[in-house]
């Protein structure tokens, strides 16, 4: 299919990535798309401070989700952007992070696609090399983790969904998203598959924002860390977050 530029008079959808919450991580490319779109459609972790970047006369779509309680179907958001962009607006769809690391991006593009809908995506920084980032806890380090994994939160009931065998691994990092109501489970799959109880572990709540406070521990207590963090939060297990009280230089620490 043609990509259309997105100043062309036919309709058009920027799928762009907000980032993890500091709108001073905001790409060049997504701060154009959001000053010069028609439309809007925005998720919950999309900061106040971005959506102030659109023009006055942009049409804003609300579709967030919240833990448990989903406001937009997924399939309704996929058709509100296929209505915008048949009538010929320049669409701006704004995912915090990055919209293709589960951020249904792809799905929402393939609906796009069997309409012959033109759209681009613009990456943004996802909250697992943002929100680590501003903890101070490098994803690798020669000395800790040789490599990382990013794994969604929602796990199923018995966890068939996920291999935890190949997780419970000490040389490399594991990143959690949308897991804070899942850090039992995650914590009892870790150990029963092998990984140390006394394995460092982080809570980096609201990360990247003036808000964000870091809880750090071990996976032994992990479920215990969770309890006192709030949504969004994201959950890193490895020996890299140790790294965190002599590199944070963001943000206040939260009580281990």
């Amino acid at each position: 299919m043609s990509h259309l530029h997105p100043e062309s008079q036919q309709g058009f959808v920027s799928l762009v990535g907000a980032g993890p919450g500091d709108p001073d991580l905001l790409t060049v490319k997504a701060v154009k798309r959001i000053r010069n779109a028609d439309v809007i459609v925005y998720d919950r972790l999309v900061s106040q401070d971005i959506l102030d970047i659109a023009s006055p006369t942009a049409e804003m779509v609300y579709v967030g989700k919240q833990l448990d309680h989903h406001f937009v179907p997924q399939p309704e958001i996929n058709q509100i952007l296929v209505d915008r962009a048949q009538q010929g607006k320049h669409v701006v769809r704004l995912k915090g992070g990055d919209p293709f690391i589960f951020g249904r991006g792809g799905e929402e593009l393939q609906a796009l696609a069997e309409h012959s809908l033109a759209y681009e995506v613009v990456p943004g920084i996802t909250a697992a090399v943002g929100c680590t980032a501003y903890a101070g806890i490098p994803l690798t380090h020669r000395d800790h983790a040789q490599s990382v994994q990013f794994i969604t939160g929602h796990l199923k009931q018995h966890g068939e969904d996920i291999n935890w065998a190949s997780l419970a691994q000490s040389n490399h990092t594991l990143v959690f998203y949308m897991g804070l109501k899942q850090c039992p489970q995650i914590r009892q799959n870790l150990l029963n598959n092998g990984l140390a109880s006394s394995t460092p572990c982080a809570i980096i709540e609201r990360g990247a924002t003036p808000q964000q406070r870091v809880f750090t521990g071990t996976l032994d207590n992990l479920a215990v860390l969770a309890e006192q963090a709030e949504s969004p939060s994201l959950i890193v297990v490895g020996s890299v977050t140790q790294l965190h009280h002599q590199l944070a230089w963001f943000g206040g620490d939260a009580a281990e």
